[in-house]
């Protein structure tokens, strides 16, 4: 298996709903096509940024079918399967092998404190349910869960583990994943966007984030200058993302709610968030503005910029 499909930036896909605040296969479908036309590697579709944990199950179906009839072969599609049940997530998984996807991936269980060999079930379980490649997502500060090294380790001994997606904030996370594998060919995804290059730096052979979706010009060029090996423009560049990030994160309403409000100023509309996410109101509406200025003009600053 060649694993050069999963190299790149690959944006999680924002959820996209209609003005009553259901599933929009127009809309997901207006999404995906945007980020295929802006040059990404593929998208990660169902997870944090898909509000996963706030649908139901035939919504998170809906959602992986309207992706894939909308890019499939056109993007590497990776459907983020974790449920409250592993029965869910299992329906998940082999609905995502039936549409066509390329990879399956899951946090751990939530809410249940568990133990470490009841998260090793679970994931064996759904790895075993179908004939994809698995990636493990990593992200203790939602799941009260850091992967072990022992763990692992453990899960590498089944041929369908590709990789793990890490968005724990220790950077150091990465090269200990990395250089525990005991695979010739092992991916470790960066995940917080605020140390892509970072992550890059110390082993990351490739991103999903949150925000790329939000300014994917800025994390291919980032990528751009890395590749290059020209490490100080691509730390110039982080730095301006970081910036962009913080603003993202500044108003009362949820991060992805700001994003998508930012997406309508620039005609498109994907819907709100869905709560107990808060969508952005009264005051902080005002400030959206000075949000999206700020990313066009980061964007326009560095387009012009040789890669060299």
């Amino acid at each position: 298996m060649t694993l050069s499909k999963y190299k790149g930036i690959i944006p999680a896909f924002y959820a996209c709903y209609d003005e009553a605040g259901e599933i929009s296969a127009e809309r997901i479908e207006a999404l995906a096509n945007h980020l295929y036309k802006k040059g990404v590697k593929g998208l990660y579709v169902g997870g944090s940024s898909g509000e996963c944990i706030y649908q139901n199950l035939e919504e998170r179906k809906a959602t992986l079918k309207y992706v894939a009839d909308a890019v499939k072969g056109k993007l590497t599609l990776i459907a983020h399967v974790g449920a409250p049940s592993t029965r869910d997530s299992i329906a998940l998984a082999k609905y995502a092998e039936e549409l066509g996807y390329d990879a399956l991936s899951a946090i751990p269980p939530i809410y249940f404190s568990l133990p470490e060999a009841a998260i090793e079930t679970y994931w064996t379980e759904i790895m075993n349910a179908t004939e994809l490649p698995f990636i493990i997502y990593n992200i203790p500060q939602t799941t009260g869960y850091n992967l072990s090294i022992t763990l692992l380790k453990k899960m590498m001994e089944n041929d369908k583990l590709i990789g793990v997606k890490n968005s724990s904030m220790p950077v150091m996370d990465i090269e200990r994943f990395k250089a525990a594998a005991t695979k010739e060919d092992f991916l470790v995804f960066n995940g917080p966007d605020e140390q892509y290059v970072a992550g890059r730096l110390i082993g990351a052979d490739a991103g999903i984030g949150g925000t790329y979706a939000a300014m994917p010009e800025l994390f291919l060029k980032a990528e751009a200058f890395f590749v290059a090996g020209n490490v100080e423009q691509a730390k110039n560049i982080q730095k301006e993302i970081t910036d962009i990030i913080i603003e993202l994160c500044s108003l009362n309403g949820s991060m992805y709610s700001v994003i998508k409000e930012v997406y309508k100023l620039n005609g498109l509309n994907i819907g709100s968030v869905r709560g107990p996410l808060a969508p952005v109101s009264g005051e902080d509406l005002q400030k959206i503005e000075s949000i999206k200025n700020l990313i066009d003009a980061t964007i326009t600053k560095y387009e012009a910029v040789p890669v060299k």
